[in-house]
């Protein structure tokens, strides 16, 4: 069995040693070595709110920003209240005088040009075309002649065939190319054919002239100067076109046709010998050594009532003979003197 406890046992006995008296406080020592830097403390607290300061001065006005992309459009507005009817104003006075208006529409002065080409011919400036076609000069008929007025609109037909007309008797019976009748049509630069072979079909439209009928507000004449100098229009006239006096032309059975003096049609552009072609009514054409053109002729100065002296000319030197002419149209009334313009002949 298990006994009882007995007493606890003594403190242990203190040093039997006496204690000593206290010594002196010694002599500060030297001023130790730095030591290293402390490791950065952690953030302070929150300082306490301070009191609201003064208001400072006004800041300088600063520079203009961009600008601000578009708004959206507003709605409508409503509509204003109808104003109040105002005084009748007192009548201005009378304002300047305008200028002259444009010529009338209705012109009423017709003419053709002819290009001697293949190309169509344009109305000089200030003139209207009317219609294009090819250049007829006469036809003939029975052996008889009926020629046309190369100024004139009726030598411009708007469609070409070498027999463009029938002929009709008392009994009611009109026939088409069914006689060797001929028309004669003013030619192009192209040459004669190899041979002299007849011209058929197509090929015919090679030599054929092309023309244009022009309007204008103003008469319309033609100057010869019997001279090799190219006459001036008379005064209160412009210029529209130069060439050569074209004065007549005759052919098979001595027929033939001529040109007023006066006339557009009586200043060829360009100077051929033999400036027409012959057609006939089976649908051929071709020139022939019967036809004949005539030009008026130079006539040296102080030479009046002279009995002029016989010559002969070859090519390369016809021209030094020919008279020079120009077409002169009258200046429309208040338009003023400008120059129409002047156009060259094509160059031989």
């Amino acid at each position: 069995d298990q006994g009882e406890s007995g007493d606890p046992a003594p403190p242990p006995l203190q040093h039997l040693r006496p204690r000593g008296f206290q010594g002196d406080k010694g002599l500060k020592g030297p001023k130790g070595i730095k030591g290293h830097a402390g490791s950065i403390g952690l953030p302070g607290l929150d300082g306490i709110i301070g009191a609201k300061g003064e208001r400072g001065p006004a800041g300088l006005s600063g520079s203009p920003g961009p600008q601000g992309p578009k708004g959206i459009n507003g709605y409508p507005g409503r509509n204003g209240l109808k104003g109040f009817s105002g005084s009748r104003g007192q009548p201005g006075e009378a304002g300047q005088r305008g200028p002259p208006g444009a010529p009338a529409p209705s012109r009423g002065y017709y003419y053709t040009r002819h290009s001697q080409t293949v190309d169509i011919p344009n109305c000089p400036r200030g003139t209207t075309p009317m219609w294009t076609g090819y250049s007829l000069l006469y036809i003939m008929g029975n052996e008889r002649a009926h020629g046309q007025d190369l100024g004139g609109p009726g030598s411009c037909l708007r469609r070409f065939s070498t027999m463009p007309f029938m002929f009709c008797n008392i009994n009611n019976v009109c026939n088409l190319a069914s006689r060797n009748d001929y028309s004669y049509w003013l030619s192009t630069t192209e040459p004669m054919p190899m041979m002299m072979t007849p011209i058929v079909g197509r090929d015919i439209q090679r030599y054929i002239s092309r023309c244009v009928v022009c309007e204008s507000s103003t008469q319309v004449i033609a100057v010869h100067s019997q001279t090799m100098e190219i006459p001036e229009c008379p005064g209160g006239w412009d210029g529209l076109w130069i060439g050569y006096s074209f004065f007549m032309n005759t052919d098979a059975g001595a027929e033939g046709s001529g040109q007023a003096l006066w006339s557009p049609g009586s200043c060829l552009e360009d100077f051929r010998p033999n400036p027409f072609i012959e057609c006939q009514g089976h649908g051929r054409c071709n020139y022939y050594t019967t036809a004949y053109s005539f030009w008026l002729a130079t006539v040296e100065r102080n030479a009046d009532f002279k009995v002029p002296e016989s010559q002969t000319l070859k090519a390369g030197d016809l021209r030094s003979r020919i008279s020079r002419c120009k077409v002169c149209i009258r200046k429309v009334t208040g338009q003023g003197t400008e120059d129409n313009g002047i156009f060259l002949p094509p160059s031989s």
